[in-house]
């Protein structure tokens, strides 16, 4: 729960709210007087996840929150414009490593809303949906009414299915805030030229059915088909048993894994659980002894970093490929 705000922080908050581009349907009173300087190419508008900003020039101190959010902006030569960030899953891509190390990490995890504003940033760029939880004081309203653009991943509320276009989207509409669309075509253009490679491997391959193993002990918490890890599946060959569930991730039973045979097991790598210990709990488990992917002990596994979306993603395909398909890339 969010504390008292300190003192110390309130005339830091009036400023950012003087200085600051508001959101919303509207640029804000400010932006209207400064409009003679918007930079070229502003004022820009975005429609994101619900939320309607109007941007008369580029943000100049972002923050940078979950670590697909931060790559995305550093793959778009982004660091000079970034105060903070926070909330790595994975160690950080190593071409990005250089520039992400002269940006200040404001948290490990989520900062508090005063942390967050102790860094007096004009935007915020969220990868999930609890970046900007209201419990805790992160709202976007609330960030708003301190002055404060928010942006979130557009995979936390899709239009329609996520796939590679989503991708592209996300790229793009992060480029057009900051001003800079040509860095994002050129970004496209490669992570493209590496799905293509893909696909030309994959010609007539026989899709792999398979299931994703997040984490769990009573319940398998798995991958469902509303996010990009389904669209990652499909293209690296193979068949997500449980894309029949309606959302990102959800829970299964492990005896409808049981029922739906995978042949092989996709293991989602992150946090403090090693990737031995989940091989080692399924092995064990009762309820999927006859499971081809286990009786033949048949595991892929993806960083979960990776499997989220954002500029990892292509390079993620071409990981699950090549261990579902390894004959496809010798």
């Amino acid at each position: 729960m969010m504390g008292k705000r300190p003192l110390s922080l309130l005339s830091a908050i009036a400023a950012a709210a003087l200085l600051i581009s508001g959101c919303g349907g509207t640029a804000t009173e400010n932006d209207a007087a400064q409009s003679d300087t918007a930079a070229e190419g502003f004022p820009v508008t975005v429609s994101n996840c619900g939320v309607r900003t109007t941007y008369q020039r580029p943000p100049q101190r972002a923050v940078s929150l979950n670590q697909h959010a931060t790559e995305v902006m550093l793959a778009l030569g982004l660091e000079n414009s970034m105060v903070g960030t926070a909330y790595l899953d994975d160690k950080i891509l190593p071409e990005y490593q250089d520039a992400y190390d002269g940006i200040k990490v404001v948290a490990k995890e989520y900062p508090s809303f005063e942390t967050l504003l102790a860094a007096e940033p004009d935007f915020a760029y969220g990868g999930f949906a609890s970046t900007f939880d209201e419990k805790e004081g992160r709202s976007r309203d609330a960030l708003s009414k301190a002055g404060i653009n928010s942006y979130l991943n557009i995979e936390e509320c899709p239009s329609g299915p996520v796939t590679m276009t989503t991708m592209d989207q996300e790229i793009r509409n992060v480029a057009k805030i900051f001003g800079v669309p040509d860095r994002a075509e050129r970004e496209l253009k490669e992570l493209h030229a590496t799905l293509d490679t893909v696909e030309e491997k994959l010609a007539g391959v026989t899709p792999v059915k398979l299931f994703v193993y997040d984490s769990g002990d009573k319940t398998a918490f798995t991958a469902g088909g509303a996010g990009i890890g389904n669209e990652m599946i499909k293209q690296a060959g193979g068949v997500n048993l449980f894309a029949d569930l309606d959302k990102v991730f959800g829970d299964v039973s492990f005896e409808q894994v049981a029922e739906r045979a995978p042949e092989v097991v996709v293991i989602y790598d992150y946090g403090d659980q090693p990737v031995a210990d989940k091989k080692k709990f399924l092995l064990n488990n009762p309820a999927l002894k006859d499971v081809p992917a286990i009786k033949n002990k048949r595991f892929a596994v993806l960083p979960l970093s990776s499997t989220v979306l954002g500029v990892r993603v292509p390079a993620g395909v071409e990981s699950l490929a090549r261990q579902l398909h390894p004959d496809r890339f010798k």
